[in-house]
């Protein structure tokens, strides 16, 4: 049923693994869906290796994808879970919501940064790649959000304050500079042959 990514080797196989899940709910059918996403989430958390799942909702309700990130400690664990009857009982229950298969990804470290949305990813940019783009949005994000936090949480303690500058600066990185910095870069990092 699943195939090990490709960015998976042997020596790589005790690694953090994300699973990006793509699911299209038929229309009138979201909030089944949400409460199916609750039950099914609440059951991967029971299994071992598991670090965290997520949903990204869709903006554009003309095209109600859903993307599920899944996280797991290696690729064992997280096939574990992916060919547990708990979850063929899941998936048997969601055939009714959506309007076609899900589509699964499976994703090791900074590739999960580095996907062209609505385009398939048959393997990741190389890793000298994955790194400038990443030390590029690093660079020219985190002393700008230092600068603008500085005042607001210089009464913090030193702990607190760094804690609350990573989380929005990995969040930026995440949502808002890597998907643009991706996309600007995309023929570098994804040359036609």
């Amino acid at each position: 049923m699943l195939d090990k990514p490709s960015a998976i080797n042997s020596s790589e196989e005790n690694y953090l693994v994300t699973a990006v899940i793509c699911h299209v709910v038929r229309p009138g059918r979201e909030e089944g869906y949400e409460a199916w996403f609750h039950g099914i989430a609440a059951d991967a958390r029971k299994f071992k290796g598991h670090l965290g799942v997520s949903t990204i909702r869709p903006q554009d309700h003309t095209h109600p994808e859903y993307v599920v990130i899944l996280k797991f400690d290696c690729y064992d664990n997280l096939k574990t879970w992916l060919e547990s009857d708990v979850r063929r009982e899941w998936i048997e229950r969601l055939q009714p919501l959506i309007q076609k298969p899900e589509a699964l990804q499976t994703l090791t470290g900074l590739e999960t940064w580095f996907i062209l949305s609505n385009k398939p990813m048959k393997s990741p940019p190389p890793r000298y790649k994955m790194m400038l783009v990443t030390w590029l949005g690093v660079f020219f994000t985190l002393p700008q959000l230092n600068r603008l936090l500085a005042p607001l949480l210089s009464g913090l303690p030193v702990l607190l304050s760094q804690l609350i500058s990573t989380g929005l600066g990995v969040a930026l990185l995440t949502y808002v500079i890597m998907p643009r910095l991706t996309q600007l870069f995309r023929k570098w990092l994804y040359p036609i042959p």
